[in-house]
């Protein structure tokens, strides 16, 4: 390569932008994604063959069905099984679609199920691989789902979290806990969401203890079982029954999981990996908001990249920016006012977002 090759190459890395990509988790296919991989994936062919290879070994009906059935069903689409399978779908395929001449991806994260995806687009898992642990765990209450979650915000108007409110909530939590046959634990950290997973007996005692805030909080989670609980203990060591620490390799990319640990390239450990991913993480709450502190902080990223399907992840990543005063947004005003001027969070399950992350520089 010439010295004026080198000047060009140089010049056009200097030009990227560095991003952090994210994850998204079980609930973000919903009845607006139906669709999402004939609209925009029609050319990911490989990937998407790969996938419903493995599914129709598995006797499952294939993702590409899924996605193109005439009308969107909760009970087939939201179903572990299904959703977990579509959603990796369409998310491998977004990432595979971000231009890479104009984004430099400093790191990776997702929310709960997103870990699972994260693995995989950060290279931690080669696709087989990935498609088995996502598709194994997505299928292991098809027999009845152990308990269920539930979701309510510690957020004022302004998308400032409320600390007074979050002591309330958190001594509800205690209270519901305090009543017989109940179990009831905090699942995810949020950005300005609590989300709690737990038996049916302690979900209604603590549905029944918080104040019902926006006509529809307290919210039960269709299909979602008590995730990242100590109530899936038996799902965890079933899991590592079935799968071993050889299917993991170390990450071409940072990870950063959902206790705000960073899994780096040359220093993972993989048997470490395997453990946090089957284990730590199934059982132990999953601190979303954690995560994007760190990918913030450690990475100092200009954009941050959602993955579709859907958009719903913004929200809770605004609020985690908020809670940070990142960029000086210290309001949901504020956040609008930059995602207008110059978008700090680019999802990809929103048209005008997504062009800027495929489009040319």
């Amino acid at each position: 390569m010439s010295s004026s090759e080198k000047k060009a190459v140089t010049a056009m890395n200097n030009k990227k932008q560095r991003a952090v990509v994210i994850c998204p988790g079980r609930g973000t296919y919903n009845k607006e994604e139906l669709g999402y991989l004939t609209r925009l994936h029609s050319d990911k062919t490989e990937i998407i063959a790969l996938i419903d290879d493995y599914r129709d070994r598995q006797g499952q009906m294939k993702v590409a069905e899924l996605d193109s059935m005439e009308n969107y069903s909760m009970r087939v689409h939201t179903a572990g099984e299904n959703a977990s399978a579509l959603i990796y779908a369409c998310a491998l395929s977004d990432y595979q679609a971000i231009n890479k001449d104009k984004f430099d991806i400093v790191a990776v994260t997702g929310n709960s199920m997103g870990w699972y995806i994260a693995l995989a687009v950060a290279g931690a898992l080669a696709q087989p691989q990935a498609i088995d642990l996502i598709n194994t765990m997505g299928s292991m209450m098809t027999k009845g789902l152990i308990g269920g979650q539930m979701i309510y915000p510690i957020i004022n108007d302004d998308w400032q979290i409320d600390s007074e409110k979050e002591q309330q909530v958190l001594q509800c939590l205690a209270q519901a806990n305090q009543q017989s046959g109940c179990e009831v634990y905090v699942s995810i950290n949020l950005g300005g969401y609590l989300v709690f997973g737990g038996n049916k007996a302690g979900l209604k005692a603590l549905e029944a203890l918080l104040p019902m805030v926006q006509d529809r909080y307290p919210m039960n989670l269709f299909n979602h079982a008590a995730f990242h609980t100590p109530l899936l203990n038996d799902v965890s060591k079933r899991a590592m029954s079935l799968m071993s620490a050889d299917m993991f390799t170390t990450p071409k990319v940072p990870l950063i999981d959902g206790l705000g640990q960073v899994w780096q390239p040359y220093s993972c450990d993989t048997e470490q990996l395997y453990h946090y991913t089957l284990d730590t993480q199934v059982v132990e709450p999953y601190n979303f908001s954690k995560a994007i502190e760190v990918a913030i902080k450690e990475f100092a990223p200009d954009k941050l990249i959602i993955l579709g399907p859907g958009a719903t992840l913004g929200g809770a990543v605004a609020q985690s920016l908020i809670s940070h005063q990142w960029l000086n947004l210290q309001t949901k005003a504020d956040f609008i006012a930059q995602q207008k001027q110059d978008p700090f969070i680019l999802a990809m399950g929103l048209t005008e977002q997504r062009q800027q992350v495929v489009g040319q520089l």
